[in-house]
């Protein structure tokens, strides 16, 4: 065992906390100590015990198994201690000055009575209570942490554990593991369940089966389905906890009483939904069956309006796209399909001015932020997310997210036109569909062979496919459209034909490559100098996409590469360390989680908001290392997030084919090299393709894509929506 003050960090990696640090003994001796020490801050003391070891490099070091942290007491450590920023608001002068005037108290009174920091010139009464919370947060995080890692369990579930439980949550997770299997946790049911055990939780515990039906229910959602047949989920579960099926079943029947589990029939088989997907499916069926049978009157001025909207569009509508726009006028909800080229925009400008002809107010919404910027572009009228438009609202109390309008606070609007519509998960349908006023007409609008929605469900293709709805398919591909190779080759996968991989001299090429190193070569290239320069395609203009995460040639290693080419370090560029990856000054970010609570304000400073949504992008704008924050611009939004929020961004020079769903770029890169059979589809190329609008070129081999082109799988979700539809009536 030994004892001192930590004199330097050398290295700490802030997912699982492990530290390399200088440590000052009590001897005087400068001691090299390792381990799981997270958040370790220099000035602080420590008495750690574990065993002396030799690194082949680095000579004698002494690898902590146990530590206990002793708060700093002399002037010195305490100076050295606040010096080093662990509390947000202090500084070496401000630390300098707090010393001064309290000497070895200045930790009690930054604790316990804050008020009397503003004895010094320049701390006010609101900068004192938040140096004061900084400094009890991060102690009771810090604490928090240590017995989190003591267990295994990952450093980052402190800070959500805090925000929920506060100095309370040692004891909450010693009362019961369990409640870190809540989906606000983000935390690993195996890890989860290894630490009830190791509290003597029995093996059948009915917490422990209760929880683990639950999670097995909540990851296969994840997956898309909307509910689990009663004899899978069952099965997966007994395997899970390592149970027999009879404990399972009991678990069963007793969470439908708790009202954590509905189980119903759907097409013969025992569903198990969550409650609020049950509620979902049950709320879109009734209110879009009420919907499909309102119909209103024929304007009688119809038939002079539509030429009229041809003329000052400067189009002539095709047949099905006229009557897309006449049952418009007609039917309270309508669905408008087609493939690229069809004309969907068209028919969308063309009801959005019979509407305005007709005094009907109208929204227009997509379910992203680049859909909805696409959509204001290409109809000339201001387009909102759904998200924003429904004014997304975290509650801190529930952890959950709530939308400011619903059925007692409708929008203001008579119909609303969504673009992107296979983007829509089941509980984004339900919250639009309550915020929508009695009579309000629906316009939904999409491609159904694009892939499906990253959220439960399979929404749009099961409004198509029940027949209920009102639809109109859009099938003429129109000559401009013929003229490009993206959208005939769009056409020609979706029918499972091979592209045309030969041409060179249009928008679609394809550029074989034979290696991992060579492909990802080429990737760079084509970004960072010969796209910008004999095309004058900006780098920001290009979006790197591919089917996979994993592996030489996906996300994860490309987004490496391309930093280094197109954002490398420089004098002068901060960056904060993240994981694997080093966020930088300049850097092309993605959120990859829905946050509801995290503040923005509009670029232009005429408004602010809450809210950035999975799969939003922007570009980090400043580092700020004394107050912990991380600038980010999203189009025309400025956000701000603390580096304990850093696990929500992920770099987003290259993206995954699923992530690009509802946005469009000027020019797209697919990485075509290898993948799992689960990802290699035919829908993931076709909706690769569809997301470049003037250039896309594929690198990679042709196997790939002729694989792609022949895999026509579709990963089968349990959704009871199409069915309610077909047999259900209004209620």
């Amino acid at each position: 065992m030994i004892r001192g003050t930590v004199q330097s960090v050398l290295f700490q990696n802030p997912e699982n906390g492990y530290s390399v640090l200088k440590l000052r003994t009590e001897d005087g001796e400068l001691v090299t100590v390792v381990g799981t020490i997270p958040m370790t801050i220099v000035g602080e003391r420590l008495v750690i015990a574990g065993r002396w070891g030799h690194h082949p490099s680095h000579g004698p070091q002494f690898e902590a198994e146990f530590l206990e942290r002793l708060m700093p007491e002399t002037k010195a450590e305490i100076f050295s201690f606040l010096s080093s920023r662990a509390v947000k608001g202090i500084g070496a002068k401000t630390a300098e000055k707090i010393v001064s005037r309290f000497g070895a108290s200045s930790l009690d009174v930054l604790e316990n009575e804050p008020e009397r920091l503003t004895e010094i010139p320049g701390i006010t009464e609101k900068k004192a209570r938040e140096m004061s919370e900084s400094f009890r947060r991060q102690s009771g995080i810090r604490r928090l942490i240590e017995f989190l890692t003591a267990h295994r369990l990952p450093p980052e579930l402190a800070v959500r554990l805090y925000r929920v439980y506060g100095e309370l949550a040692t004891d909450a997770l010693r009362d019961d593991p369990y409640v870190l299997t809540d989906p606000y946790f983000h935390a690993d049911f195996s890890l989860v369940d290894a630490f009830a055990l190791e509290l003597d939780v029995a093996a059948d515990d009915e917490r422990r089966v209760e929880a683990g039906i639950l999670f097995e229910l909540s990851y296969n959602l994840s997956n898309g389905h909307t509910f689990i047949p009663q004899p899978k989920l069952c099965a997966a579960t007994a395997a899970l906890l390592n149970l027999d099926t009879e404990t399972i079943e009991a678990g069963l029947l007793r969470l439908p009483e708790q009202n954590r589990l509905v189980v119903d029939t759907v097409a013969g088989l025992q569903a198990c939904y969550l409650p609020g997907f049950y509620e979902a499916e049950t709320y879109i069926t009734s209110r879009l069956l009420q919907m499909a049978e309102k119909q209103f009157p024929e304007p009688s001025n119809l038939e002079r309006l539509l030429p009229s909207i041809e003329q000052a569009q400067e189009t002539r509508y095709a047949s099905l796209q006229r009557e897309a726009i006449r049952r418009a006028a007609t039917q309270q909800l309508l669905i408008v399909t087609g493939g690229p080229g069809t004309g969907k925009t068209t028919v969308m400008s063309g009801i959005l001015a019979l509407f305005d002809a007709l005094k009907i107010k109208t929204q227009l919404a997509a379910p992203t932020g680049r859909a909805s910027k696409r959509l204001s572009e290409v109809t000339g009228r201001e387009a909102s997310t759904i998200h924003r438009l429904l004014e997304a609202q975290f509650d801190e109390a529930t952890g959950m997210m709530s939308f400011y309008h619903d059925e007692e606070e409708p929008l203001n609007i008579d119909a609303m036109i969504v673009d992107e519509t296979s983007m829509v998960d089941l509980q984004l349908m339900m919250s639009l569909l309550r915020a929508l006023k009695p009579g309000c007409r629906l316009i939904l609008v999409g491609d159904p062979d694009q892939l499906p929605s990253v959220g439960a469900g399979n929404v749009f293709s099961d409004l198509i496919r029940s027949g209920k709805i009102a639809a109109v398919r859009l099938t003429e591909i129109f000559r401009q459209a013929q003229q490009s190779l993206i959208v005939m080759n769009a056409h020609a996968v979706n029918r499972g034909e091979l592209p045309d991989l030969s041409r060179k001299d249009k928008d679609f090429f394809f550029m074989r490559r034979r290696s991992p190193e060579a492909l990802v070569q080429t990737v760079q290239e084509l970004c960072a100098v010969r796209l910008p320069k004999n095309m004058g395609i900006a780098s920001c203009d290009i979006q790197v996409l591919s089917p996979t995460r994993k592996g030489e040639t996906g996300t994860r290693a490309l987004n490496l590469a391309l930093q280094a080419v197109l954002n490398p370090p420089q004098t002068g560029k901060r960056e904060k360390k993240h994981g694997e990856f080093s966020f930088r000054e300049g850097d092309r970010v993605m959120q990859i989680r829905n946050n509801y609570d995290i503040m923005w304000k509009r670029s232009d400073g005429l408004g602010a908001g809450t809210g950035i949504f999975n799969g939003d992008i922007g570009t980090i704008s400043r580092i700020d290392f004394e107050a912990e924050l991380v600038s980010i611009d999203f189009d025309d939004r400025q956000a701000e997030y603390s580096f304990d929020m850093l696990s929500e961004l992920e770099p987003a020079y290259a993206m995954t084919v699923h992530k690009s769903q509802g946005s469009e770029y000027r020019a797209v890169i697919l990485s075509a090299f290898s993948g799992s059979q689960l990802l290699l589809t035919r829908s993931v190329l076709y909706t690769a393709i569809t997301r470049a609008r003037e250039l896309f070129i594929i690198v990679g081999n042709e196997e790939v894509i002729a694989a792609m082109t022949r895999n026509d799988r579709q990963q089968r979700r349990y959704s009871g929506l199409k069915l309610r539809l077909e047999q259900g009536e209004p209620s």
